[in-house]
């Protein structure tokens, strides 16, 4: 099993749609099993890939990601009952529900992360809650997704702590450019005193920290980057973006290069998984209809030219996804 978070410390660059996009495909058209969690506070994720009749319901029944969290802030340790997973109708991927209420945990996860990187066993524990969720979801999935907010918190802090691979999608602009210095220096401060701490406890107790009778470490490894919503032209047949978008794409090879690549241990096939243009109205098509973009259908309000943009949008998915199984399978 793969653990992903699609990440990047700028918001508005298209992040739950691709993630949503992604994992759907590989459920889909490639036979995966796949979950998405989502863990950002907005909910944006769950949202997305239900209808909005059914989301009352869900939040209703108590069966979302703080169902997770609560145990630990109660000092009852990790989740003992049943997770809290529902199936997307039509992107046909299980799914933790997103909750607004976990927004109110970032000052317990921050103090307990202070503890934690001491080697204190509670302050571990509860920092690293995801790593124990991944571990009773193993034999179940091929690909679990995290969706994440843009911030670089102590919630996302645990959740890129627990995880294998992230992917940064990148908007064509000056700011997803500096976010990415930003995203390799909290990175490189989390590995760091996440295994100052563990070390630490190992002094202590005389033993590793353990998570399913696995020694717990940081395994998390750059995976790929994304270029979004930029402006497209045709110039001799072949899609090109416009001037103003090319100069800010010109960069971010390089960025990626320095603040990203630099810091993995496994050599990437590609470092770019692909590029996603403006996909103009197919957004809020996708988006009120509770669909993949990919899997659009007439029922669901497409018509003339649209077609050929869900098929191109196809196109463009079925290239990111090969791109990234081959960097991380």
């Amino acid at each position: 099993m793969k653990s992903i978070v699609i990440f990047n410390n700028k918001g508005g660059v298209g992040k739950t749609t691709l993630l949503c996009n992604i994992a759907s495909y590989l459920k889909i058209r490639k036979g995966k099993r796949v979950i998405v969690i989502d863990a950002d506070p907005q909910c944006n994720a769950t949202t997305y890939m239900f209808p909005y009749s059914d989301i009352e319901n869900i939040y209703k029944s108590g069966n979302t990601l703080f169902k997770i969290i609560k145990p630990l802030q109660r000092g009852k340790g990790y989740l003992k009952s049943d997770l809290p997973i529902i199936t997307s109708p039509n992107f046909q991927v299980d799914v933790i529900p997103g909750d607004t209420q976990i927004s109110l945990t970032e000052d317990f996860l921050s103090k307990d992360w202070l503890d934690g990187k001491t080697g204190d066993y509670r302050g571990l524990q509860t920092t690293l809650l995801f790593r124990d969720l991944l571990e009773k979801l193993n034999a179940d999935y091929d690909y679990v997704f995290f969706d994440v907010g843009p911030s670089l918190g102590a919630l996302n802090r645990s959740v890129l702590a627990a995880s294998d691979f992230f992917i940064v999608p990148m908007s064509s602009d000056i700011f997803s450019l500096q976010a990415l210095e930003n995203i390799s220096k909290s990175l490189n401060e989390w590995k760091f005193q996440l295994e100052r701490g563990l070390e630490d406890y190992k002094a202590k107790e005389k033993e590793d920290f353990e998570i399913n009778n696995k020694i717990i470490k940081w395994n998390l490894q750059f995976a790929g980057y994304i270029t979004q919503q930029y402006t497209a032209k045709t110039i001799n047949g072949k899609k090109q973006p416009v001037n103003a978008y090319e100069k800010i794409i010109r960069r971010i090879p390089s960025a990626i290069q320095k603040h990203l690549v630099a810091n993995n241990i496994i050599q990437l096939r590609s470092n770019k998984l692909g590029e996603v243009p403006n996909l103009n109205s197919l957004i809020p098509l996708s988006q009120s209809s509770s669909a993949p973009i990919f899997n659009l259908k007439s029922e669901n309000g497409v018509v003339g030219a649209h077609f050929n943009k869900v098929k191109e949008y196809d196109n463009t998915i079925k290239s990111i996804v090969s791109n990234l199984q081959l960097n991380i399978d």
